[in-house]
C-alpha cells in the first residue's frame, strides 16, 4: 500500500471525466454537467442530485463491462415521467459523458430502452467532431446490435455485431485489430473512456453499520463503510503516513481532545475502532454521533485509495495512467457547517495532489465559500 501523499506530477496524464450529459434520464432532460477535480452538486430535495451521481456510476459499471440488467435493476425509474412511447410502444433513456485524456476531448453517448425489452439500442463514440464507434439497432428480433468502427485505410468503416446488454466501447479492444492509424486511434479513444469512468468509487456511509465491532478481512472499504474499523485496522499498520494525517483530519473535524486513532483487537477476533482522548482514555467509535462516523468514513475515503476501497481498477494500466473519482451522495448529511467545511478542504486538498477526484451532492454549498478549487453546480428542482 502506498504511503506517500506527495503531489503527484503525472496525473494531469491520467483520463477525467470532465462532463456528465443527461440528455432523458430520470427528472433531467437536456442536461449538462461541467465536472472538475472537486464538484458539489448542490440543490433542494428533488433537484435530481442523487440521479446524477446514479448516472456516473451507472456509466462507470457499463465501462467496467458489467451487463445492462445488473446495472439497471429497475430500469422503469430511469425513464423520464414525461418520455412517452413512439408507434412501437418504444421508451427509454439517454445519457452521455466526456472524458479527457491524451487523445483528446471524447464523447460517449448511449441510448438505452427500456419498454418492450431492457437494450442498448444507440451508442456512440466521438472525438473532434468525428465519430469513431456507433452501434444501431437493425432487427428487434435479435439480442444484437450492429456496430461500425472507423478504420481507414481501404476500408473506412468496420461492421460487427456487438450484444446489446453491453457498452460496445468496452469490447472495442477485443474487437479492432490496432493495424491502421484509424484503428489505433479508435482504441485509443475507448480506452480513454473505459480508463475515466470505472475508476469510480460510489459512496453513502451508515453510521448504524459503522457501529459494530467487524471481522478482520482483506481490508477494502465497502461502499456504506460499515467495515470502518478494519479499515482502520490495516491503514494503521501499512500506511503510517496518511493514518496520522487521517488522525489530524479527525482532531479537526470531531469532538473534544483527541491525541490519536487506535484499533483494539477484541477476544472474539472482530476489531473496533477507538478516539485516544490521552491520559489512557479512549472513545470507541459506536458512541461517536452520526455526523461524527459520515465524517470519519468520508475523511477515510479521501485519504485511502483504490488499493483500500473497493473499486475494480485497471490491472494492466499504471497507476499514473489511472484516476480515482469518489461519488459522495449527502456528502454534507448530518454534518455541522465546520464538519462540512473541513472535509472540503481535505478533499481540495487531495485533489490538488492529484490522488482523487470528487463529486458530491449536498443540500446548500455555503459552506464551502471561499475553498480554493470547489466548483458548485446548482441544480433546480
Amino acid at each position: 500500500m502506498a504511503t506517500d501523499i506527495s503531489p503527484d506530477s503525472d496525473h494531469d496524464l491520467r483520463p477525467t471525466v470532465t462532463e456528465l450529459r443527461l440528455s432523458a434520464f430520470r427528472a433531467h432532460r437536456a442536461v449538462t454537467l461541467p465536472l472538475t477535480s472537486l464538484t458539489l452538486l448542490a440543490g433542494a430535495s428533488g433537484s435530481g442530485k442523487t440521479s446524477v451521481l446514479q448516472a456516473y456510476e451507472a456509466l462507470g459499471r457499463l465501462a467496467a463491462g458489467d451487463v445492462l440488467p445488473d446495472v439497471f435493476p429497475d430500469p422503469a425509474l430511469c425513464v423520464p415521467e414525461w418520455a412517452g412511447g413512439d408507434g412501437q410502444g418504444r421508451r427509454g433513456f439517454r445519457l452521455g459523458c466526456t472524458v479527457d485524456g491524451p487523445t483528446g476531448a471524447v464523447r460517449l453517448d448511449l441510448a438505452v430502452q427500456v419498454e418492450p425489452a431492457l437494450r442498448i439500442v444507440g451508442e456512440r463514440l466521438s472525438c473532434a467532431g468525428r465519430t469513431l464507434f456507433s452501434t444501431a439497432l437493425r432487427d428487434p428480433r435479435r439480442s444484437r446490435v450492429e456496430g461500425a468502427w472507423y478504420t481507414s485505410g481501404r476500408s473506412t468503416v468496420t461492421r460487427a455485431a456487438l450484444p446489446d446488454d453491453r457498452l460496445g466501447t468496452s469490447l472495442l479492444p477485443l474487437r479492432v485489430a490496432g493495424k491502421t492509424d484509424g484503428q489505433l486511434h479508435v482504441l485509443a479513444a475507448a480506452e480513454q473512456t473505459v480508463l475515466g469512468l470505472r475508476s469510480a468509487f460510489a459512496c453513502d456511509p451508515q453510521p448504524r453499520g459503522m457501529r459494530r465491532p467487524v471481522a478482520v478481512g482483506e481490508g477494502r472499504l465497502w461502499q456504506g463503510c460499515d467495515n470502518l474499523a478494519e479499515v482502520l485496522h490495516r491503514t494503521r499498520r501499512q500506511c503510517a503516513q496518511r493514518h496520522a494525517r487521517l488522525a489530524a483530519a479527525v482532531r479537526a473535524g470531531c469532538a473534544g481532545e483527541i491525541t490519536g486513532l487506535h484499533v483494539e483487537e477484541l477476544a472474539d477476533g472482530t476489531v473496533r475502532a477507538l478516539l485516544a482522548r490521552g491520559e489512557g482514555r479512549a472513545t470507541p467509535v459506536g458512541r461517536l454521533g452520526d455526523g461524527e462516523l459520515r465524517y470519519l468514513a468520508l475523511a477515510l475515503v479521501l485519504l485511502t485509495g483504490p488499493g483500500v476501497l473497493a473499486v475494480d481498477q485497471v490491472t494492466e494500466v499504471p497507476d499514473a495512467y489511472q484516476s480515482l473519482t469518489v461519488l459522495a451522495d449527502g456528502l454534507d448529511r448530518c454534518l455541522d457547517r465546520r464538519q462540512a467545511r473541513e472535509l472540503v478542504r481535505l478533499a481540495a486538498e487531495m485533489a490538488g495532489r492529484g490522488h482523487v477526484r470528487l463529486v458530491g451532492a449536498v443540500a446548500d454549498a455555503g459552506f464551502a465559500q471561499g475553498v480554493e478549487g470547489v466548483t458548485v453546480v446548482d441544480l433546480e428542482p
